[in-house]
């Protein structure tokens, strides 16, 4: 019985666990199941398809994603420190897996809306509404940067939000290619330039 209350649980942790690894379309249900130690059988009382396993996933990891960008940039500092210790916390994120996996995995929302693209219709409508929260997280501190007198009031708005987000995901996607997370290096210096130059 024991086993049998996490499963859903395993199931979810195996299939971002593969799918960050390994991407949506080379993976079947037999090995997820395999992966989580579930019985196959088990797999549909939980979950109707493997996409509804991919949606559930997908929330799964923005849920634990979202409570530490809620905490890094609801703290007391000034907005631009909040910015900072959160991308700088995701390209750790990259290092680490590196260090202990020996390989550079990505972010699983990049990945898959890189692979989805034209496929699986529901998934990316997920994907993109978790893009468009994230997008407007990054709006309102920007926001707070520009009440503060520490960025150009025309920076704060959501297109150099969207852009902030695009180069953090652009910067993980090479580093994954490369397998380095030394491409990360610059994400701070460049998200700078993003959010204080001036609109030509």
């Amino acid at each position: 019985m024991g086993r049998t209350s996490t499963a859903r649980e395993r199931l979810l942790d195996a299939t971002g666990e593969l799918m960050q690894h390994r991407g949506y379309s080379s993976l079947g249900v037999a090995e997820i199941c395999a992966a989580a130690e579930v019985k196959k059988g088990s797999f549909y009382h939980f979950f109707a398809s493997k996409q509804d396993l991919t949606l559930q996933a997908v929330n799964a990891y923005w849920e634990d994603q979202r409570r530490v960008w809620t905490a890094e940039l609801n703290s007391p500092d000034p907005a631009l420190v909040r910015l900072r210790r959160l991308l700088e916390g995701m390209a750790q994120a990259q290092r680490h897996r590196r260090e202990s996996c020996g390989t550079v995995d990505g972010c699983l929302l990049g990945n898959l809306a890189l692979e989805l693209s034209t496929q699986e219709p529901d998934v990316r409508a997920r994907l993109e509404g978790i893009f468009d929260e994230q997008t407007a997280l990054i709006c309102a501190l920007l926001g707070e940067a520009a009440d503060a007198g520490d960025i150009p009031r025309e920076r704060a708005d959501a297109s150099v939000a969207r852009a902030v987000i695009a180069h953090l995901e652009g910067l993980v996607m090479f580093a994954k290619l490369k397998n380095d997370p030394a491409v990360l290096d610059p994400l701070w210096p460049h998200t700078l330039l993003l959010v204080t130059a001036a609109r030509s």
